[in-house]
């Protein structure tokens, strides 16, 4: 049995912003360099001198030991669970899935267990609901709740992984998944009831969803872990968000590919979480590739927890909305997100959908709360389908909120894009505006139309030429 997540004691709505802070979330991003010249740079190596992938005993747990049968057909949930059992019990080391197709059910991590799926083996998930069951704790959308497992799941583990040049695939498009959220259609009444609970202030004990209702899981989870590593795998076809580290510190994504081509499948979602580091990945998405978050409206204030220290590097980027998104679920607040040497709709890895944002930032007034320093530099790419960044912090027209809000501090330094419908667009509010939006030695190709600007303050260009054309 999963205990419930404990409660915190509620925000009241605006107060933290209104000092100014937020816990965990201090004011100040940049420090001086030596010249006096505010570098923000300067911290990544520190963060990801902290960012350290865990390591695992060298003992090997091989599931066709447990009884595992690779045929594609015969579901392998117990003989997963009995190798992972015992590889913990052992003190930790590697659950090896070997060449084979095997059908499982949903599989729960423990500590010190590195699930590994070798070159040539592939780990296919049931699409029966059942399998999924019980009800785990989880976070929804930026409200925490019980619901179906996630696909592979870890919750309040240390040294966890799922690595190997094998498979996950999720065969989403084999279940009923798709058609929960198609127009809103089964999910829809579940979703507006969560989130009614959220603002409620329902107990999590209490929102239990699950058998009965039409959540879509996540297909890989690591709740309230440390010290986690995804590495090399291919992802396919998971039926919602697929790598979404909850609540945890010290996380490594690396050398990961993401086919997700259902409704509403991001990439990578770090939430809620410090000191991620995501690398060498290449993202095929229907939506955002990486979306940085920290929790949803009053649910996400209750929780408190910010995302930060977030380096994504040397990624590439085909999706249907941003390649790096911080939001919409922003009310814990985002602090420190930097991303570097990615590469949008790069012809060598075409998607299916070209990406409309390079950076995409996502806020509102019903959120409130603070996104505090992202840094993007040395991106190329081609062919965005909107503009190069947009920021907003009246994300669906505002969603009816009153709450203080803040954007603040983003940069974007020698970029390199050829095509799009403009460079900027950026929504502030009159009511809260946005502050200090900085472009330095970039160069926009084929830019089709002028920027959008709206309640923006400190807004600088420095060496940027857009259609050959130096702007000032």
């Amino acid at each position: 049995m999963y205990p419930h997540p404990s409660r915190r004691t509620a925000l009241k709505a605006g107060g933290a912003l209104a000092a100014g802070t937020l816990p965990g979330l201090a004011t100040g991003t940049a420090e001086a360099s030596p010249s006096g010249h505010h570098d923000p740079w300067r911290q990544v190596p520190r963060i990801l001198a902290r960012i350290r992938p865990p390591t695992f005993r060298r003992r090997f747990f091989d599931i066709t030991d447990y009884g595992a049968v690779g045929d594609g057909v015969t579901k392998n949930t117990a003989a997963v669970r009995a190798a992972i059992s015992a590889c913990h019990r052992a003190g930790g080391g590697h659950v090896v899935v070997p060449a084979g197709r095997f059908v499982t059910g949903a599989i729960h991590l423990r500590s010190h267990v590195d699930l590994h799926v070798s070159e040539g083996g592939v780990l296919a998930f049931s699409p029966d609901p059942a399998d999924f069951l019980p009800a785990v704790p989880t976070r929804w959308e930026g409200t925490e709740c019980y619901n179906y497992s996630p696909f592979v799941y870890a919750y309040g583990q240390r040294d966890v992984g799922v690595t190997g040049r094998g498979m996950l695939d999720g065969q989403a498009r084999l279940g009923p998944w798709e058609s929960w959220h198609r127009t809103s259609g089964l999910q829809g009444p579940d979703q507006k009831l969560l989130r009614q609970m959220g603002t409620d202030g329902v107990p999590v004990r209490d929102r239990v969803f699950g058998a009965g209702h039409h959540l879509r899981p996540k297909m890989v989870q690591f709740y309230r872990c440390r010290d986690v590593l995804v590495s090399d795998l291919t992802i396919v076809d998971p039926p919602m968000w697929t790598v979404h580290p909850v609540l945890s510190t010290n996380v490594t994504v690396r050398n990961v590919t993401v086919e997700s081509t259902l409704y509403n499948t991001d990439g990578c979602d770090p939430e809620a979480s410090s000191h991620v580091h995501i690398t060498g990945c290449r993202f095929n998405t229907n939506d955002d590739c990486v979306a940085v978050k920290s929790g949803r409206d009053e649910d996400g204030l209750r929780v408190g927890v910010p995302s930060e220290n977030i380096v994504v590097q040397d990624c590439d980027f085909s999706g249907r909305w941003g390649g790096i998104t911080v939001g919409s679920e922003m009310s814990g607040g985002v602090r420190n997100v930097f991303a570097e040497d990615c590469r949008i709709n790069p012809p060598d890895f075409p998607g299916h959908y070209p990406v409309k944002y390079p950076l995409y930032v996502k806020a509102s007034k019903k959120r409130g709360s603070r996104i505090e320093g992202v840094y993007v530099r040395r991106f190329t790419g081609r062919a965005v389908e909107r503009e190069v960044a947009f920021v907003t912090m009246n994300y669906n027209n505002g969603e009816g909120g009153t709450r203080p809000v803040s954007v603040r501090d983003i940069h974007l330094s020698e970029m390199r894009i050829d095509g799009a419908r403009a460079v900027l667009n950026l929504v502030g509010l009159e009511t809260d505006r946005l502050s200090g939006v900085h472009l330095s030695h970039c160069t926009f190709s084929g830019v089709r139309g002028p920027d959008a600007v709206a309640f923006t303050d400190d807004l600088t260009f420095h060496k940027v030429t857009v259609n050959g054309v130096e702007v000032s």
